[in-house]
């Protein structure tokens, strides 16, 4: 190709530069960290490419021809501006780019997000928050985060982070005049926030008995929208354990009812097999390493 369009060599073309910013060879040389002579021999192939001298070769040095100052600057210019955008390149963060669900998102990882930057400075962590199966290579996906049971395919690497152990919560507000932990009669009278894996029937069940009264609720179609619900006084909502911990830490959410339900689909960190960046992998081991300190 490089022949079709006319293009002389890289190598001449960069002795050329060099030997026209000081017009000496010897400056060239030393410049590029090569020989006087194989300076000199690769400005003489480029003229010989062009059909055309550059220089005029005098006792004191180098002259430029007519032609050899009008062709300097531009490819000086050329030289220049892929200098710039090489060292543009290098200094931009890593791109890493993590689909997950968008309660992990808001509950888990959203609030962790400082502690990461100030880990990796250096990388670009891109978040999209979708339910959604993601796939790895047309959405440009590096890692994912997904609820499920293994295994998730041969060319994947599954990490568990944390099981889905659901409890109930609310707003300490909601629960003030009551005695704690519920009782059912107690929940009875609450309003229940649903999400879509509407678990609330068998958690009902597994902690009064499948003849508890089904209390009347309101119905979301993502957890995280039931759980701001919770925050806000609403009712009560199931999630996850690992997803509130910070949240009843904090006493913005408590405990009203005893027990857990264990749902069988737990948290795990997809990673590509093949082809995941160094980044990618830094910011895989970031999340497990937050997940196993209990972060």
């Amino acid at each position: 190709m490089s022949n079709e369009i006319g293009l002389p060599p890289l190598n001449g073309l960069r002795a050329f530069a060099a030997a026209g910013r000081h017009l000496s060879f010897r400056a060239a040389a030393d410049d590029l960290g090569v020989t006087q002579g194989a300076v000199a021999q690769q400005v003489r192939g480029l003229e010989e490419h062009l059909g055309l001298r550059l220089f005029l070769r005098e006792p004191r040095g180098l002259a430029f021809t007519e032609e050899g100052r009008a062709y300097h600057a531009p490819v000086s210019r050329a030289f220049s501006q892929l200098s710039d955008a090489t060292a543009a390149l290098r200094s931009a963060p890593s791109r890493v780019t993590i689909s997950v669900t968008p309660t992990f998102a808001s509950k888990w990882l959203i609030p962790r997000l400082a502690e990461f930057t100030a880990a990796h400075p250096g990388i670009d962590l891109r978040i999209t928050a979708t339910e959604r199966v993601s796939s790895f290579h047309s959405d440009g996906i590096d890692l994912a985060v997904r609820q499920g049971r293994p295994p998730f395919g041969a060319s994947l690497r599954a990490d568990l982070m944390f099981r889905q152990d659901v409890i109930a919560v609310c707003s300490p507000s909601l629960v003030a005049a009551h005695t704690l932990p519920l009782d059912a009669a107690g929940l009875a009278r609450m309003t229940l926030l649903h999400d879509t894996h509407d678990l609330w029937p068998k958690f009902i069940g597994l902690t009064f008995g499948d003849d508890a009264e089904q209390p009347r609720g309101l119905r979301f179609n993502q957890t995280t929208l039931s759980l701001d619900a919770a925050l806000a006084g609403q009712g009560i909502a199931l999630a996850s354990r690992y997803l509130v911990q910070r949240d009843l830490e904090t006493g913005r959410l408590v405990q009203p009812i005893d027990g857990a339900l264990e749902a069988g689909l737990d948290f795990y960190l997809l990673t590509p097999r093949q082809g995941a960046s160094d980044a990618s992998l830094h910011v895989r081991d970031w999340l497990l390493g937050m997940t196993s300190d209990g972060g």
